[in-house]
């Protein structure tokens, strides 16, 4: 999995996010879904490195040559999911259709008092989950996030809801760590996106989609450190107002011994992939990597 999508320029500007809020707020959901389309038929024509990522795993995915159309729904269902935060993040959650799959698992594990890995990917919107979570049921729940990325669309979204906002933990400087350890010690339950790479992360080699890809061990090697256990969540958008929420427990704790630690992550890397897959699958148009993600360009 390259590391070239953080090199990728930040698209849309303030003019047009605070545009769309307004569209949103004051005509309706209705309104706003509507100026996706010519949003997404300009990105479509202006943005070719995620256009031709997006039609390189279409094809692995829908296992044909995609059209034009199959990579208009892939970046429109993008779009939506960006712009539902809108709403989700101002708690009008009458807006939707949430169902929760499983989701007694993630009761259990924050009666526990026990912290956890609650590991994602870049499928659908994981927002849901943290909106409703926070909001809601008031979980105790923390964030790992890339701060330096897409700056304007996360400034934008943290002035909506400032709760939410504070779920935020960057893992950047020299006890960023030590934070992530504390709070799963705290019984927080932390949330990673486990299928994309960044500049320090150690890599494990993986299956994925029929070919080899790259995936980070950091997530699984802090659950090893700290004993906790991993919960996979995904939140898939099906449509319309409609959402569906994931939860599976990866494992009750990673035990990673010395002279199998390498064969050990691979293993649980894996796992985490097939399930990926599975989602993936069920739901081709929910995965946003819009990069060279096999490193075959």
């Amino acid at each position: 999995m390259s590391r070239r999508w953080s090199q990728l320029p930040e698209r849309g500007t303030n003019t047009a996010l605070h545009l769309i809020y307004w569209i949103g707020v004051h005509m309706g959901r209705w309104a706003g879904r509507l100026l996706l389309y010519p949003i997404t038929f300009y990105f479509l024509l202006k943005a070719r490195p995620q256009r031709q990522a997006s039609r390189l795993y279409l094809r692995r995915v829908l296992g044909r040559e995609p059209s034009w159309w199959d990579v208009f729904r892939h970046i429109h269902c993008y779009a939506a999911t960006i712009f539902d935060r809108v709403f989700l993040f101002a708690g009008r959650f009458e807006q939707f259709d949430i169902r929760v799959h499983h989701g007694q698992l993630i009761i259990d594990q924050v009666q526990s008092g026990q912290g956890c890995i609650l590991l994602g990917a870049h499928l659908g919107s994981f927002e849901v989950m943290r909106v409703l979570g926070v909001t809601l049921r008031r979980f105790p729940l923390k964030v790992l996030m890339n701060v330096t990325h897409n700056q304007r669309i996360t400034r934008f979204f943290d002035g909506l809801n400032a709760e939410i906002a504070a779920t935020a933990l960057s893992v950047e400087g020299p006890d960023g760590m030590l934070r992530v350890k504390e709070s799963l010690e705290q019984g927080y339950l932390v949330g990673a996106l486990g299928d994309r790479l960044t500049a320090n992360d150690k890599i494990v080699r993986c299956q994925f989609l029929g070919q080899v890809a790259s995936f980070p061990a950091g997530p699984l090697l802090l659950a090893s450190l700290t004993h906790c256990p991993v919960v996979l969540f995904f939140g898939v958008y099906r449509g319309g107002n409609r959402y569906d929420i994931y939860f599976e427990r990866l494992a009750e704790s990673i035990t990673l011994s010395r002279s199998r630690r390498q064969q050990d992550l691979q293993h649980w890397l894996q796992l985490y992939a097939e399930r990926l897959e599975y989602y993936v699958r069920d739901a081709p148009f929910n995965w946003f990597n819009f990069y060279d993600f096999w490193e075959e360009l």
